[in-house]
């Protein structure tokens, strides 16, 4: 199965200093029909304003992955951990027992990024954050696993759940495969561009649902950068 979750069709709500789009029930967006996707909870699409923010917020028992698009986002949370997460890097931060943190876009422009929940296999877990620069360049044509908690995938930053967060750079033309399992759960985003999947055409921060196949095949219409849920 793949389905096409247009754009427009996304929750919304804009808050001046936060214009947030939410492919799946969230905050005072409710739809019975997505509420999640396996055991993928939440995919915002993001922009916040220059000098502006989340201010310190709790969370627990949750794996939160941000993709920053453009611009950056500078963390600060209660195990006293501080980073700046630029344009196409990424951060994790395993909420655990329970974590306190606050996103700050402290940059001149607006950021844009995506934040991902993955519900995690256990429980009560330690807390943790990480973050590392992902270059576009090594993606080029092929998935690159940014966050995972599958064995194997040791060059990813880890999380407490049996799911991959990858990305890939695609040619106009060229098509990018990635191999799963039929009984998982995938979601797809371009965050630029235009794509195809299947028969199912996708323009630039559509949502693409996908379950019941083998192996994913996305072919570029144009020039796209992509971001991949697998979850289970």
């Amino acid at each position: 199965m793949i389905e096409l979750r247009p754009f427009d069709t996304l929750g919304a709500a804009n808050h001046g200093w936060l214009d947030a789009h939410h492919h799946f029930s969230f905050a005072d967006y409710h739809d019975p029909a997505r509420t999640n996707w396996g055991r993928l909870r939440v995919w915002n699409d993001d922009t916040i304003a220059a000098k502006s923010g989340f201010p310190p917020h709790p969370h627990h028992d949750m794996e939160i992955i941000t993709y920053v698009r453009t611009g950056a986002i500078t963390h600060r949370d209660s195990m006293g951990n501080t980073g700046r997460t630029g344009a196409g890097d990424v951060q994790v931060m395993s909420a655990g027992t329970g974590v306190q943190h606050s996103e700050f876009n402290l940059e001149d422009e607006d950021t844009t990024l995506f934040q991902i929940w993955i519900m995690p296999d256990r429980r009560g877990e330690k807390p943790g954050w990480g973050a590392r620069p992902f270059p576009k360049g090594d993606r080029t044509g092929r998935f690159v696993t940014l966050a995972s908690g599958i064995a194997g995938d040791e060059d990813a930053l880890p999380i407490n759940a049996e799911a991959r967060v990858l990305a890939a750079t695609v040619k106009a033309g060229e098509t990018v495969t990635y191999e799963t399992e039929a009984g998982r759960h995938s979601y797809l985003v371009p965050a630029t561009g235009r794509i195809k999947v299947g028969d199912v055409e996708a323009n630039a921060r559509d949502g693409v649902a996908i379950t019941g196949l083998d192996t994913i095949s996305v072919t570029a219409l144009e020039d796209a950068e992509l971001v991949l849920v697998d979850a289970a």
